[in-house]
């Protein structure tokens, strides 16, 4: 047993708490993350409490004085965490009472842990996100600007795995920014409903002091104070969006880095990684490993993870406030510091990426992949499509049969197939031509990727001004 109750609750106790229910109800060892953001809401709590009359200027300039000790002391790692005391909260409320004496004691006044938590964890969500956000669009900044110096790099583009049209490697790198794109502005979509204040909700239905909580929200930055005390002390959907959003990035980088790792295979060899984004093998001295990307890979479903732990938790909850929710915070510290690492991986790894222009190059002359180009070459002709797409099949066949491309047979073979066939269908057989022709909005050209290029530095800087 303990040999004394927490001060904060105790008193209507007639025993300790028994020493394993202590340990398996505290929450210190993973909460005093939230300890900066703990230690702002109180000064900023203990600011509003003083204007309204709550609490004298000399007791808010103690309390303010004495908790911006305690953050040194916890820089510094000199704070001494207490499992007794059960969380970040109750921790540094002692010690701040330990400092200033019974002064300590006033700054819980007109507010609860309940709400005081829910604040603490959107101040620190807050701040994540912004860290979070300057990842990702340094990873778009390097997408786009690799795309423009690959905006001519032919590679094939695939359907089922299978090649299926040429494009450019600038053109597939625009696609990733495309995802990456979406994924941000759902993450600053996320940042405004995390920025209201649930500070004041108290335990669930607010205080009988006179509070001003417009004046606290003003202090600590956010938007607005939450409208509706219950939801303000319950609600975890921000943490849930989060970890969905988290989710979908996460499949995104899953995505391209599949194609990472394809690509670095001798079987493919398309790209080169640095050296600095692989690891060797203990014994297969001529192994590359594409580390980065696979691991990457593997903490996708790890996301996937937090995103249904917290939509389980939050599943049977009535109102308001439940022990439950104490089980948010490590999966969402979690999905934070993965989702973090990984876009700074990508950050760094993304613009160092070589491109092998001539394996891919001649990846792009198997397969026929410009079949495509044939057919509507023969439409422009004036074949309908259904019998242009019969004679491009049969010269395929052809193809397979001999072991030449389209483009590498002669005109009389050609012709055999439609006498419609003439000497200028090898201006669009050739992988050149092929994504040349695509010359509109969101097509491969080499023009097109460019001019997409800079409409995605205008977007990504007009987003950037905008934001945060």
């Amino acid at each position: 047993m303990s040999q004394a109750t927490n001060q904060s609750w105790g008193g209507r106790f007639s025993e300790p708490t028994d020493a394993f229910v202590e340990r398996f109800t505290a929450s210190v060892n993973f909460d005093q993350r939230l300890a900066r953001q703990d230690i702002q809401g109180s000064i900023a709590h203990a600011t509003m409490l003083a204007r309204v009359g709550v609490l004298t200027d000399d007791e808010r300039d103690a309390i303010i004085n004495g908790l911006s000790e305690i953050k040194g002391e916890i820089e510094r790692d000199e704070f001494e965490w207490s499992v007794p005391l059960e969380d970040v909260h109750m921790n540094i409320e002692a010690r701040l009472t330990d400092k200033i004496g019974i002064t300590g004691k006033k700054l819980h006044t007109g507010r609860s842990r309940n709400d005081q938590v829910a604040t603490d964890i959107r101040l620190f969500m807050r701040d994540a996100i912004d860290v979070i956000e300057a990842e990702l669009v340094r990873l778009r900044e390097g997408m786009i600007e690799l795309a423009d110096r690959e905006a001519e790099t032919i590679m094939p583009g695939f359907t089922h795995l299978q090649t299926a049209q040429p494009v450019t490697f600038g053109h597939h790198l625009l696609a990733w920014q495309e995802m990456v794109a979406r994924d941000h502005e759902r993450l600053l979509d996320c940042r405004k409903r995390i920025n209201v204040m649930p500070l004041g909700a108290a335990a669930l239905a607010g205080t009988t002091y006179p509070i001003d909580r417009h004046v606290t929200a003003e202090l600590l930055g956010f938007e607005r104070p939450a409208e509706n005390s219950l939801d303000a002390v319950s609600d975890r959907d921000f943490a849930i969006e989060f970890t969905s959003f988290a989710s979908i990035l996460l499949m995104h980088l899953s995505r391209m880095s599949e194609e990472l790792v394809l690509w670095t295979s001798a079987q493919f060899d398309f790209i080169d990684l640095p050296d600095r984004f692989c690891t060797g093998s203990s014994i297969m001295p001529q192994k590359k490993n594409p580390d980065v990307p696979e691991l990457v890979r593997g903490k996708t479903g790890r996301i996937y993870g937090h995103l249904m732990s917290l939509l389980t938790l939050m599943k049977s909850q009535p109102l308001a406030y439940n022990k439950d929710n104490q089980e948010d915070k490590e999966p969402l510290f979690d999905a934070v510091d993965t989702v973090r690492d990984c876009l700074k991986a990508f950050a760094d790894m993304v613009p160092a990426i070589e491109p092998k222009k001539a394996s891919m190059f001649e990846a792009a002359r198997k397969g026929f992949s410009t079949a495509t180009d044939l057919a509507d070459y023969l439409v422009r002709k004036g074949v309908a499509f259904r019998d242009a797409h019969e004679i491009v099949g049969q010269s395929v066949a052809y193809g397979l049969r001999t072991e030449k491309d389209l483009s590498e047979m002669t005109l009389d073979e050609l012709k055999q197939f439609s006498a419609t066939i003439e000497q200028d269908v090898f201006e669009v057989l050739t992988l050149e031509g092929s994504v040349a022709a695509r010359n509109h909005i969101g097509g491969t050209a080499p023009d097109q990727v460019r001019a997409a290029a800079q409409r995605a530095r205008e977007a990504l800087a007009t987003l950037k001004g905008g934001a945060l």
